[in-house]
């Protein structure tokens, strides 16, 4: 039997409950054309055995070797045997029997990629999704690895709920990590917890917080709660990719453009706001205030579904940011795709109950919600 449907119609936690309590074996796809990019988890009797994305492809045992765990010549050994034996044997399994890699940790590191993989797309709100179900033999996994969908769901929504609190400063995980300029008044001594004082040694300007997870084989989400730590504290500041080691005389010129974006939406002129805040997002992507003048010129155009969808596109939206939610779901609304503005208005919600215009949205939703039982509800002409 195959499942298949649009994720603003039903989101990816409930395809995973769906799945987990159904006991289902077999393939789920999800494609997302706006982040260019696609997943994939294998389900047997409900619970996950396998999950890969198609933005960070590296196998297993390539990041077994970045994360230290095996040596290069420990994998070029264990491929050379694979190859001899006609791949009856895995890669990972070889580096276990070789003694090079204990099996504890072999489970340890699928745990994490399949983690890492599941809670991306667990932050996917536009998007396809199909199940495949398939016979139990024919489902590969990369190890003994059958982690409970239950757990996966329930430490997905612990981590969107405290992503939502640090996203202001670590917005994602492409942030590079610098080390950040000595103040006179700082203290002498650095007061760290070992697996900080860890992370601490692998920032380098260059690298982001992906990478550095991948090589100290440590969970992303872990990393990106130190890496908040650090900044909080003054340790450490984090700069979006394309802006790592530009000077301050580049940060005060994108503020500029930003403020200059903002001035014109607040003096009447949408159109031209919305292509000043897209011509930041072309060399900044990160820009969460770019992000937030676009959605907000666009709600106020109010012109159609394409330039909405074309926005979504431009603008590569972090889900982690609730204003952007708020503003998309009104542009949303505005040009009649009520599930679109739904989905948004529930989203931000979820990721910011407390905040002051928390109780307008609800209103809106609610509004919303009424509108469409009325509609669903009218008779046909």
């Amino acid at each position: 039997m195959a499942i298949e449907g649009p994720l603003r119609e039903l989101g990816i936690h409930d395809v995973f409950q769906l799945l987990d309590l159904s006991r289902k074996t077999g393939m789920l796809r999800v494609v997302s054309e706006l982040r260019d990019d696609e997943g994939v988890v294998q389900f047997e009797s409900g619970r996950v055995v396998h999950a890969s994305i198609r933005s960070n492809p590296a196998p297993l045992e390539e990041l077994l070797v970045q994360s230290g765990r095996v040596t290069a010549d420990d994998l070029a050994r264990a491929r050379a045997a694979h190859d001899a034996q006609g791949g009856e044997t895995t890669v990972t399994e070889l580096l276990v029997a070789s003694g090079a890699l204990s099996q504890r940790e072999l489970e340890r590191q699928v745990r994490l990629q399949l983690e890492s993989v599941v809670f991306e797309l667990m932050s996917w709100r536009d998007g396809f999704f199909s199940f495949e179900e398939r016979p139990a033999g024919s489902v590969g996994t990369l190890g003994p690895i059958r982690v409970s969908t239950e757990s996966l769901l329930m430490e997905g929504a612990r981590r969107i709920d405290e992503w939502s609190r640090i996203a202001d400063t670590i917005p994602s995980l492409a942030v590079v990590a610098a080390l950040a300029p000595v103040e006179d008044e700082a203290p002498s001594q650095l007061d760290l917890l070992p697996h900080e004082w860890e992370v601490l040694t692998m920032i380098d300007g260059t690298r982001d917080l992906r990478q550095i997870a991948q090589s100290l084989g440590r969970a992303e989400f872990d990393i990106a709660k130190i890496a908040y730590g650090l900044v909080t504290t003054g340790v450490i500041e984090v700069r979006p990719p394309d802006r790592a080691g530009a000077a301050p005389a580049r940060d005060g010129e994108l503020e500029a453009q930003v403020q200059q974006a903002r001035a014109t939406l607040a003096s009447g002129r949408p159109e031209e706001a919305l292509a000043l805040a897209r011509g930041v997002l072309a060399t900044h992507a990160e820009s969460t205030d770019a992000r937030l003048v676009a959605a907000r010129a666009l709600a106020r155009l109010g012109r159609n579904a394409e330039a909405l969808v074309e926005l979504r596109r431009t603008v590569q939206l972090d889900p982690l940011t609730p204003d952007v939610h708020r503003e998309l779901g009104a542009a949303a609304a505005r040009v009649g795709d009520f599930p679109a503005a739904r989905a948004s208005w529930e989203h931000y919600l979820r990721l910011a109950p407390a905040a002051r215009e928390a109780a307008r949205v609800g209103e809106a939703l609610d509004a919303l919600q009424r509108l469409t039982r009325l509609l669903e509800a009218a008779p046909d002409e």
